[in-house]
């Protein structure tokens, strides 16, 4: 894996998170979609522990707080995510998301060709995304607030996650974020997952769809944030609706058309102009 190019391991993380996503979708009707967000967590974790086994490392107090932070901060970024569907269209909630991606590469970023390049993915996220127009009301004044709190999450997750990616020290900082994380939410998002443990069939589900939406992308995203600038990494990020597309496309003979199309050229142009030889980045010890 650590071979692979960075566009296709990010195109492998996405496939596999909206396979986790269709899991998911099945279990709305036995827990709410925060309750499934946070049992994601907490099952993820477990899966992470057993594999990375934080316990075998020896941990500084400064690292052990950047990885609770950065665990906090990924479990808000799913949770907020999660209850902001409940609000907004699931268009403008992607796209909107990823204004937390676009500020970290606007800040981050270095000479024209990448700030030329999240302009596009930006536009192309957009197009994908099917993005709509509502009213909307007081509930969509919520989904705001909580779309908005996902995408400074989600901005935080580059930062933070590319500082503990650095100590290279396997996935044992991740094992150790995403308990945290769990715990942290515990109080507020656990007890409604209860139901999911009410059965065999959902609880397989369960498992199925932390170790798809979330052991194996966040173990992809240590590896590639080891190897890119924060300024790079936001924007593959787009390849995410990319790989939504794909899927629809393989399992839901979902064809694009007009502007999806559109938007996946703008992606790839995005890509292609952030595409340099691999070295390692400057700052990689700073993260």
């Amino acid at each position: 894996m650590h071979r692979l190019p960075a566009p296709l391991l990010f195109l492998l993380s996405g496939v596999c998170q909206y396979l986790g996503a269709g899991i998911a979708v099945g279990l709305f009707d036995t827990a709410s979609a925060v309750s499934v967000g946070w049992a994601r967590i907490a099952v993820a974790a477990l899966v992470l522990v057993v594999w990375g086994r934080p316990w075998r490392t020896r941990w500084t107090r400064q690292t052990l707080l950047a990885c609770v932070l950065f665990g906090v901060v990924l479990a808000t970024m799913n949770l907020t995510f999660y209850a902001a569907l409940e609000h907004l269209p699931l268009g403008n909630a992607v796209a909107m998301e990823f204004l937390g991606p676009v500020a970290v590469a606007a800040l981050t970023g270095k000479g024209v060709r990448e700030r030329v390049a999240i302009a596009l993915a930006l536009c192309g996220v957009v197009l994908l995304a099917g993005v709509t127009v509502d009213a909307g009301g007081e509930g969509a004044v919520v989904g705001l607030v909580l779309i908005f709190a996902a995408a400074a999450a989600w901005g935080g997750y580059i930062l933070l996650g590319r500082r503990v990616s650095a100590q290279g020290t396997g996935l044992a900082p991740l094992a150790l974020a995403m308990v945290a994380g769990a715990l942290v939410f515990a109080p507020f998002a656990g007890p409604g997952a209860l139901p999911l443990l009410g059965g065999w069939q959902s609880a397989l589900a369960l498992v199925g769809v932390a170790v798809a939406s979330s052991v194996i992308p966040y173990a992809i995203d240590q590896v590639v944030l080891r190897r890119l600038r924060p300024a790079q990494f936001a924007i593959l990020l787009a390849i995410l609706p990319v790989s939504a597309l794909l899927v629809g496309v393989v399992m839901l003979g979902q064809v694009p058309h007009g502007l999806e199309i559109v938007g996946l050229v703008l992606v790839c142009v995005a890509i292609a102009l952030t595409s340099r030889p691999a070295r390692p980045a400057p700052e990689a010890a700073q993260g």
